[in-house]
């Protein structure tokens, strides 16, 4: 059976009500539900941490799916426990940023600074096979330090030239 794409992604905030608000305000998502409401937990103990592979004396504290207008849904986490490390930066290992495809990337970059968080350079044309007279990006910094990527490309790309697949998009 093929993968049919993307079904969530997860990521872990110091704040689920803070992160909620920046969400909603920059990205329009919506709460469909929690899994793990802050009054209910927390949980921890050895069958969490074998199953997450987290430091011993890690506790969930509350657990939030939202979902975006389209595309995938965002998993929240908040932790509590031993020290965390940073947010990954684009040059660590691993999954280190989420690119979500606007249609107005001036209005949603707008959106991301009213709710908390920041651009790190202005919007830039997008490079060699993805280039397109409007085919822009630019990477930004969630209140919390996460790299969030805003992304559009309407003009065809160079590299559809070459193959009959296409990147999917929204």
């Amino acid at each position: 059976m093929p993968v049919r794409g993307i079904d969530h992604v997860g990521v872990t905030v110091p704040d689920i009500e803070a992160a909620t608000a920046f969400f909603v305000h920059a990205l329009g998502a919506e709460v469909l539900y929690d899994t793990l409401r802050r009054e209910d937990g927390p949980r921890g103990g050895q069958a969490l941490e074998r199953r997450l592979g987290v430091p011993g004396g890690t506790e969930q504290r509350a657990i939030r799916m939202l979902a975006l207008p389209h595309g995938p849904g965002l998993e929240l986490f908040e932790f509590a426990g031993p020290p965390r490390r940073t947010p990954a930066l684009p040059c660590d290992l691993g999954w280190q940023h989420l690119a979500v495809h606007v249609d107005d990337l001036d209005h949603a970059l707008a959106r991301v600074e009213e709710a908390g968080g920041q651009a790190l350079s202005v919007p830039a044309p997008l490079p060699g096979p993805e280039a397109g007279p409007r085919n822009r990006m630019v990477y930004t910094r969630t209140p919390w330090g996460s790299t969030l990527e805003l992304i559009t490309y309407p003009d065809p790309q160079p590299y559809e030239d070459h193959t009959t697949r296409r990147r999917w998009r929204p």
